[in-house]
């Protein structure tokens, strides 16, 4: 089944590019230069994810992904400035997946759409059809790719934070490196100063109201990271 990619740019030379580009691997691809077109191609088309510039007329690119993630996990590819190193980081505090810095190589770029898509797709693989996984007070809900805490409430996850969890969780008390996550989350390898993880980390914490006291991922001091709790794995 075709796969939609709503780009999300005021450049009309790149949203030709990108349409050309990627409409000749197959994808469907849909335009808009702002905020405006871009909620009504949304409104009238089912899109699998968003390309979308940080610099745009109007509401700029990171109050449109703090609003399309209040709303959905919308898998959401940002495109910024080389060197714009706290807009990026914004962004993916945000709820972005992944960025490209522009400019980008198409085959790049491309690469990060695949990933993206093949991941927000994921449902885990294993042998034993697991729907959730029960750790200190919370449920990571496999199917819904949600978190549920005790009191019933639902927190919503962007693509990447439930990859991201649900990863720690398939692993628990196992220290996993940056690298290992990186390659999960955006299956690239980390750069020396790459702060990708450690924001989404970040995230994670805050979703699971990790303010004080000690936390349910642990941070291991030039290692990585490990969720430190027992996690019970149901059907």
């Amino acid at each position: 089944m075709e796969k939609k990619i709503l780009v999300v740019d005021d450049d009309p030379e790149l949203r030709q590019l990108l349409h050309e580009y990627l409409g000749g691997w197959g994808y469907g691809v849909l335009l808009a230069s702002d905020g405006v077109q871009m909620q009504e191609q949304l409104d009238r088309n089912q899109v699998d994810m968003v390309i979308l510039d940080l610099m745009l007329p109007g509401e700029d690119g990171l109050a449109l992904c703090r609003g399309l993630r209040a709303k959905s996990a919308l898998p959401i590819l940002m495109l910024t400035a080389s060197g714009d190193e706290v807009n990026r980081i914004i962004g993916l505090e945000m709820g972005a997946d992944d960025y490209i810095h522009k400019p980008f190589i198409p085959r790049e770029l491309l690469a990060r759409v695949k990933n993206i898509l093949r991941r927000s797709g994921e449902t885990g693989g294993t042998a034993t059809p697991v729907k959730e996984l029960h750790f200190a007070n919370w449920v990571l809900d496999l199917n819904a790719r949600h978190l549920i805490d005790q009191a019933g409430v639902v927190v919503s996850l962007s693509s990447g934070e439930f990859r991201l969890l649900r990863t720690l969780a398939d692993h628990p008390h196992r220290v996993l490196s940056r690298d290992q996550l990186l390659e999960v989350f955006s299956g690239r390898e980390a750069g020396p100063f790459d702060r990708t993880i450690d924001v989404m980390i970040s995230r994670l914490r805050r979703r699971l109201g990790e303010d004080g006291g000690e936390p349910l991922i642990k941070t291991v001091r030039n290692e990585g990271y490990m969720l430190a709790t027992d996690v019970e794995r149901r059907v």
